[in-house]
């Protein structure tokens, strides 16, 4: 589902991976980003019907910060991905988007996931 030397998962590990206490992990055969929670996930699907998805391998699934999920989801760069979506999550192709945003997308989920300990540490390192 993925190749480990994909140039845009590697964009994806650098900024996911300088969050603090971040590791990866492969999860459902795709790379997953977490601190005691998911925060991202390299790649996706959105279900099409019964059995039919179409796979979204060169995106990033994100928990979208609350203010900001009603925006993203009338932007039609964004997907709804199967499984996750009933939980707030949202997909965007990494085609689609700058590292600026994508830094963004990230920190905001990785804010939605992680203890307030790791929180605190993002804000103490000047990212608020």
């Amino acid at each position: 589902m993925f190749r480990d030397d994909d140039p845009l998962l590697a964009i994806v590990r650098r900024h996911a991976l300088a969050l603090p206490g971040a590791q990866e992990k492969i999860s459902h055969g795709r790379p997953a980003f977490f601190t005691t929670r998911v925060f991202a996930y390299f790649g996706g699907s959105v279900r099409r019907g019964p059995g039919e998805f179409d796979r979204h391998d060169a995106g990033v699934m994100v928990m979208p910060d609350p203010d900001d999920e009603p925006a993203l989801r009338q932007d039609p760069r964004f997907w709804t991905p199967a499984y996750l979506g009933p939980y707030g999550w949202l997909g965007i192709d990494l085609v689609d988007t700058d590292e600026t945003e994508l830094a963004e997308l990230l920190d905001a989920s990785f804010r939605r996931t992680a203890t307030r300990r790791l929180v605190r540490r993002l804000e103490e390192d000047g990212r608020t």
